[in-house]
Formats: structure tokens, sequence, C-alpha cells
């Protein structure tokens, strides 16, 4: 079997096993929108602003404002590097501001992305970094009409190190996804509209939870792979 075609199944399969286990379910917004300043013809900046809300949470859950600096060494190798300002919220318990860093490759090949990320989480509550690793493989399926195009992802989160103030090593969740991406007012501008899955796992004692959100990502200036976070 082919790469593409292993590409296009394992995300299917993984989204149809999980919520079986699933203890807690959750239903969600998720918005995120991405502005990409070309600097030079390999070079740009992209700025990017979340916004996630919960039934759980009884309102925003998450919001994320940064900026990734990106390199593109070859037409299928991209480098990058960014920070984010991450605001954590909960309906019964304090907020928390964390600051993270990220590293990231994206390779292309035809209509396959891959990109593999490493997350560095500086949180209030302990001076230990808390490090997160983010492989994450999409797959588009262009439709008739040459601007549309089916999508599937789907990314681990792997934690190598645990910490005091709450991060806990392992498997940690994963996102599985299914979409369509459409051209949004100008050639430009792209808008994916999807169904996200995530699951984490019961770990800790803690009782597994199934997110079911509907996600929105509007790319503006769309240049290079669209991909999800």
């Amino acid at each position: 079997m082919s790469l593409l075609r292993c590409a296009a199944i394992v995300p299917g399969a993984l989204l149809f096993a999980a919520p079986a286990q699933a203890q807690i379910e959750d239903e969600q917004l998720w918005e995120q929108v991405n502005v990409n300043v070309p600097l030079t013809p390999e070079v740009r900046v992209t700025l990017e602003q979340i916004g996630r809300w919960g039934d759980r949470a009884d309102g925003i859950s998450q919001t994320e404002y940064g900026a990734v600096l990106g390199w593109k060494t070859s037409k299928a190798i991209e480098f990058g590097f960014g920070y984010r300002r991450v605001g954590l919220f909960s309906a019964t318990g304090p907020s928390v501001h964390e600051n993270r860093l990220r590293q990231q490759m994206v390779v292309t090949h035809g209509k396959l992305f891959a990109r593999f990320r490493v997350d560095e989480r500086f949180n209030p509550g302990g001076d230990q970094v808390g490090v997160r690793i983010r492989p994450l493989l999409r797959r588009n399926f262009p439709l008739s009409h040459k601007r549309l195009a089916f999508f599937a992802s789907h990314e681990s989160f792997i934690l190598p190190n645990s910490t005091r103030w709450g991060q806990r090593s392992g498997y940690e969740r994963m996102r599985n996804m299914l979409g369509v991406t459409v051209p949004f007012i100008t050639r430009k501008a792209m808008l994916d509209i999807g169904y996200l899955n995530q699951f984490r796992f019961g770990r800790a004692g803690a009782r597994p939870v199934m997110e079911h959100a509907l996600s929105l990502q509007l790319t503006i200036n769309a240049i290079g792979p669209i991909l999800h976070d």
C-alpha cells in the first residue's frame, strides 16, 4: 500500500476508534486566523490568533497570540521558529497564562503534508520547562473545483518530561480532523471548515476526555501549506 494511501486511511481509522474509550465529552468551537507576511521569496512571518470555547469551560477556554518565522530551504522543506502567549481558562479554577516557544519542520510531498513540532511551555506554576513533541500528518484531496479540497489530518501529543506544575510525561492526546478548504472572498484567503475530534487519554487517575469541535481557520495571503494548531 502506498504512503499516500496509508496517510489517508490512518487518521480516519483513529477518528472512529477513539470514541469508544471516552468517559467525559465536551462540545467546543475553535477559531484561528493566520496572516502570512512574506519578507523574501524564502522567508515569511505568520501572525496567529486562536480562540476556543467549550461547554465544560462555560465559555472561552483558551486564547493564543503569536508569530512564526518560516524559512523555506527548498520547495519541499520549511523550518520555523515561533512564540505564543497562551491563556487557559476554567469555569471552576483560576486562569493561567503560559509563554511557549516552538520549533518545527514542514515537509510537502504533493498533496501530503507532514509537520514535526517541538513546544517548550513556560508555566507560572513552576520554573521547570514542559516539552511537547507534536507530529502532524495532513492529506488534501482536491475536488472538482480547483480551489476546493477535502482534507484529513492527525496530530499526536507526546510529552517526554513531567513537571511539578502539572505536566505528566507520556502520550497525552491525539487530534483527528476532517473538513473542506474553500476560498474566502479573495484568491489569497482560504477558509478551513471541519470537524475536529480531540481525545485526551486518562492518565494519573484522571478520566479520559473526548472533545468534539467545529473548527474554523482563516488563512490570509495563503502561501505554503495550510496546517492546524
